[in-house]
């Protein structure tokens, strides 16, 4: 994995047997799971993996995020992420993941808004330069990417017109 790769793939990732449902598949729960995981792997890129809270008081908080169920995990599946961002600032950055098995289907897809958070207050803060220039070129990076289908996808029941 390099910070410009376009998009982003994560690392594999398997599923543990008591993330499985009385449904015989993957409990919605740990589809954040994977997709905490796989990030964990960009931020690692960006400069903010494990070390950067304790060593630096910079951490980042999720303010939103959205899933999208689209085909059952199962047990002996084998899973990875696209990674990418959307957009950004000083404070914060949108990104779009989907998570995918190792055949290619993809079996979920997730749209986040993350805060970058100065530990001593808690507060939202800026990033410090160098964070935020490799966020800057992951972003560059993925300019090119389309615009994911369903980025800004909101919730709701569309009501058929009447005739």
């Amino acid at each position: 994995m390099n910070l410009t790769d376009a998009p982003l793939i994560t690392s594999e990732m398997g599923i543990e047997p008591g993330w499985i449902d009385y449904n015989g598949h993957l409990n919605m729960a740990y589809y954040s799971v994977l997709f905490d995981r796989s990030a964990d792997d960009a931020y690692e890129l960006l400069g903010m993996g494990p070390n950067y809270a304790r060593d630096r008081r910079l951490t980042t908080y999720t303010g939103e995020f959205h899933i999208c169920y689209l085909r059952e995990v199962h047990l002996d599946h084998r899973m990875r992420c696209r990674f990418q961002i959307i957009d950004f600032d000083e404070k914060r950055f949108h990104t779009y993941q989907e998570l995918f098995h190792v055949d290619g289907w993809v079996a979920a897809t997730a749209e986040s808004l993350t805060l970058h958070i100065d530990m001593s207050g808690p507060r939202v803060a800026p990033m410090p330069p160098d964070v935020y220039e490799k966020i800057k070129a992951m972003h560059a990076a993925h300019a090119a990417l389309p615009r994911p289908e369903r980025v800004g996808r909101s919730i709701g029941i569309k009501k058929k017109q009447a005739s």
